[in-house]
Order: C-alpha cells, then sequence, then structure tokens
C-alpha cells in the first residue's frame, strides 16, 4: 500500500469535488497507523503543492455515541488547514463540498506549547489563551460517509471547513463542562447540548491531542486553533441552509450555504 498515492488521490477527490470507495474496502487490512501516515502525506501534498499552512489540530469522535457508531474506544485527530478557515460572515459555496455536517464545538487558542506524554486538564487551561465558538463544516471524500476508523483518519478526519466567532473568552471565566450550546438551523432549533458531552470536559479532549501526538513527537503549538470536538450530533447542510450556534457566555457564531 502507497500512502502517498493514497493521499494524491484523496487530494484529487477533495479538489474535483468527487467522492472515492473506502479505504477500508479497498485495503481491508489497513491498520490505523497506516491511515495517519496517509493523512500526513496528504498534509504535505498541500503544503508543498498549493502553500497551505497548518493552524491548528481537531479532534473528532468524541461522543461515546460516535466511537460505537465507528467501533473504537478513542477519538481522532486531523489537521486544520489556512484554506480552510471561513470568516464569519462569508458565504461557503455548496457546490465546493460533497455531503457537507454542520458541528457546534469550543475551539481552544494555545498561549504556550503543550506536549506529552501526562498533560492534564490543568495542564490544557493553563495553555490556553482563551475559547471561542466555532463552527466545523466536515465532510467525506469516502462515498456516502461509509466510513470506518481508518477511512476517516486518512481523509483528515473529514475536515473540510471551519469558522470561529468574534470573542476570545479567559477559560477561567466558563466553567466549560457546563457551557450550553444552541444549534440553529433556519433559525429552527435543532440540537442542545453542553460541553461535558466532549469527553466529560472539552479540555480533556485538548488534553488527549496532546498525549496522543507525543507519539509521533508532535506539540501543540502557541497561536494554533484547536477544535476540541462536536457538543452535538452533526447536521446535513445544503445549499440556502443558515446555521448558528449559541454557546452560554461565549457568544455564537454563523455560517451561510450558497
Amino acid at each position: 500500500m502507497d500512502a502517498k498515492a493514497i493521499a494524491r488521490d484523496l487530494h484529487k477527490a477533495e479538489k474535483n469535488v468527487v467522492s472515492v470507495d473506502p479505504l477500508t474496502v479497498t485495503y481491508p487490512r489497513i491498520t490505523v497507523e497506516q491511515a495517519y501516515a496517509i493523512q500526513l502525506a496528504g498534509v504535505e501534498i498541500r503544503r508543498t503543492t498549493e502553500g497551505r499552512k497548518v493552524v491548528g489540530k481537531k479532534v473528532g469522535l468524541t461522543s461515546v455515541a460516535m466511537q460505537k457508531l465507528i467501533g473504537v474506544n478513542e477519538p481522532d485527530y486531523g489537521h486544520l488547514l489556512d484554506h480552510t478557515l471561513v470568516m464569519e460572515g462569508e458565504p461557503l459555496n455548496r457546490g465546493d463540498l460533497l455531503l457537507p455536517k454542520v458541528e457546534g464545538e469550543v475551539a481552544f487558542i494555545l498561549k504556550s506549547t503543550l506536549k506529552g506524554p501526562g498533560i492534564t486538564i490543568a495542564d490544557v487551561l493553563r495553555a490556553t489563551e482563551g475559547v471561542m465558538p466555532a463552527i466545523e463544516i466536515v465532510d467525506s471524500r469516502i462515498r456516502d460517509w461509509k466510513i470506518k476508523l481508518a477511512d476517516t483518519i486518512a481523509d483528515n478526519a473529514s475536515s473540510a471547513r471551519f469558522v470561529l466567532g468574534s470573542r476570545l473568552v479567559p477559560v477561567i471565566e466558563v466553567d466549560l463542562r457546563l457551557v450550553g450550546m444552541i444549534l440553529e438551523k433556519n433559525g429552527e432549533v435543532i440540537n442542545t447540548g453542553a460541553g461535558a458531552a466532549v469527553l466529560g470536559h472539552p479540555a480533556a479532549s485538548v488534553a488527549w491531542l496532546a498525549n496522543k501526538l507525543a507519539v509521533f513527537g508532535i506539540a501543540l503549538e502557541a497561536g494554533e486553533i484547536i477544535l476540541s470536538g462536536a457538543v452535538t450530533a452533526a447536521v446535513d447542510a445544503r445549499g440556502g441552509d443558515s446555521f448558528r450556534i449559541a454557546f452560554q457566555d461565549l457568544g455564537s457564531v454563523g455560517v451561510r450555504f450558497v
């Protein structure tokens, strides 16, 4: 199995807005380690051929329900690239994506480096400049979202776009376990949840990521944006749809598909 060749195929699928067969079908023996190698090769392709910059990381599969659905007992992660950041108020072209879904998350903005192993929630909070409300738009280059763990990892944890709110709130001012979130679609409340849905505490998700990356000798660096994981289930997005999420004490953020 050629990780670079598979990464090129996924990159081509993303650029051309087409899907590919599940990697776990094409390569039934693919391992999680091989899937991460494909992801890293894909990031390198974007760096070298498009001049893209990594601006942060994202954690996925943070809910027990999603872990059971995929058949795993821990989250996964992906890279946030500069071109995937959508400014709030900027319309998002639905035609650039395949089957996008919208999630509401707490974004951590780091002020100092976090490098595992042994990172705790307290370490994360000390290293955080502030938190912001965020929308993540996930999409899968794997046909019809028929994914298993290795599929989504290789596909950069199904990352597509993300939007940050306008307020940076010091973590000392909010209890992230208890902070409530409302997700609205076209003005109607679709989902509600609280921060504790993300591994018990959104900062626990960031700690997991720092410790996981330590295996690869990678640190979370100052200035990076870390999307900590979905508070509620993802919601399908179509052209013309508008979404807004609001977090207690953190503010709100929206996105519109055209």
